[in-house]
């Protein structure tokens, strides 16, 4: 919180501008006007290549002063803000987070605006807005085709390696590859096919090689752990630790490429015990796993394929007494769990094309949008709590935190998925316990 103390003192000590804007709303505020300065502000930001602008409630401007808002009170009512505005803003983007801090004993809400995404223009119902100093007017014509012919970012798992040979690559992870290539393409692509082709071939429509030369992706996915040498200086590696209950390290271990088969590594170092519970009315109990294995899959993969490799950082895993916890490095292309859970279909882009490719490929993930949506579903009707989502745009990491299942945390994830679907969950939930 202190942060955001900081945040708000560095923006108070100015004056409004086209990436910041002060407003009183001290009890209410129009919504359809909050969506225009979010476009707005989010579309100036693309334009100064700034990773986020703000809108501040609860100040007077013009007086320099602090008099405090009570709009949208309680985390029920600002989850709820943001679910609904989502439906009216371009690819359902909305705020990052909306943060509540006490300034002079007053309440002060931070509205954290990201940037529109690179050739995207941020749309609210349909109008694209802008701003000119202080004033809110739709963004004008220059302004629209400046954002809409920004160079994309290159995909960093796209670019060729060339050093590296089909040497650098592991013999077993190739033949693990074709067998799930298999598996995906059995309805379009005969196995004979497949079988028939060259490592050449078989790379090369797998999108892992191109122009005679392996890519990045390839690397990390199939690479020897030495070839990592090829792809220096980023870092390529899953750091597993085991903590108490006091959150000492007992044990860890690092893991290298190549990654299809680092995860089942991984994976066996968890100590998913088998659960046995009577579930009424009979004396043979239910059997079934501390943790959801498909959670565990999903979240791992995840990291892997949404990794900033450029950042340099390791993805990490944690294992404790009664939680998992999975981290890496580059902020969350959605923004929020809210826009994954309300978005149809798949992302508009994602950070690493190539290497998610390759992974859709090779049957470790899907580009439906569907795995957070399907954790969200999938939990609840197991009785299994829900994890834990730990997204820190501003410092490009993010964190997914698994629970043992347990009472507790299946009340605790009860209370996060009410906080994200509203009120009614709560009512079912005070009417069946």
């Amino acid at each position: 919180m202190e942060k955001y103390i900081d945040i708000f003192n560095q923006l108070w000590e100015h004056s409004e501008n086209e990436v910041v804007e002060f407003k009183k709303a001290e009890t209410n505020f129009d919504v359809d006007e909050l969506g225009k300065y979010f476009s707005a502000l989010s579309n100036e930001a693309n334009l100064r290549e700034r990773e986020f602008a703000w809108i501040v409630f609860g100040v007077w401007d013009k007086k320099h002063q602090v008099i405090g808002t009570s709009f949208k009170d309680g985390e029920v009512a600002l989850n709820r803000l943001k679910q609904d505005m989502s439906q009216h803003t371009t690819d359902n983007l909305i705020f990052r987070d909306i943060i509540p801090i006490e300034v002079e004993g007053k309440r002060v809400l931070l509205f954290q605006v990201p940037a529109s995404p690179r050739n995207i223009v941020m749309h609210w119902k349909g109008v694209a807005y802008g701003r000119d100093g202080e004033s809110l007017k739709p963004l004008n014509q220059a302004k629209q085709d400046a954002i809409r012919q920004q160079p994309p970012i290159p995909d960093w798992t796209a670019q060729l390696v060339p050093n590296a040979t089909i040497n650098d690559l592991d013999e077993l992870a190739i033949a693990t590859a074709k067998v799930m290539f298999k598996k995906v393409h059995s309805s379009s692509i005969p196995a004979e096919e497949i079988d028939a082709w060259s490592t050449e071939e078989f790379l090369a429509n797998s999108m892992m090689m191109r122009e005679g030369k392996l890519t990045r992706a390839a690397i990390l996915l199939l690479g020897k752990p030495l070839s990592i040498q090829k792809i220096h200086p980023a870092v390529a590696q899953i750091t597993w630790t085991w903590e108490d209950e006091e959150g000492i390290v007992q044990d860890y271990e690092h893991f290298s490429i190549p990654f299809i088969l680092t995860v089942d590594k991984v994976l066996s170092k968890i100590r998913n015990k088998t659960m046995r519970e009577l579930p009424g009315g009979t004396l043979f109990p239910d059997t079934m796993k501390q943790y959801d294995e498909y959670t565990i899959r999903e979240a791992l993969h995840n990291a892997i394929a949404h990794q900033d490799y450029t950042l340099q950082q390791r993805i990490v895993f944690v294992e404790g007494p009664s939680t998992l916890y999975y981290g890496n490095g580059g902020s969350f292309i959605p923004g929020t769990i809210e826009n994954a859970l309300e978005h149809k279909g798949p992302q508009f882009h994602y950070r690493n094309e190539c290497l998610c490719r390759g992974m859709v490929n090779f049957n470790m993930i899907d580009t439906v949008g569907r795995g957070i949506k399907k954790i969200y579903t999938e939990q609840p009707n197991r009785f299994f709590p829900m994890p834990d989502y730990d997204i820190d745009n501003e410092h490009r990491t993010v964190g997914v935190r698994s629970f043992l299942r347990s009472l507790r945390s299946f009340l605790r994830s009860l209370r996060s998925f009410s906080a994200i679907f509203g009120r009614s969950l709560q009512v079912i939930l005070q009417i069946k316990l």
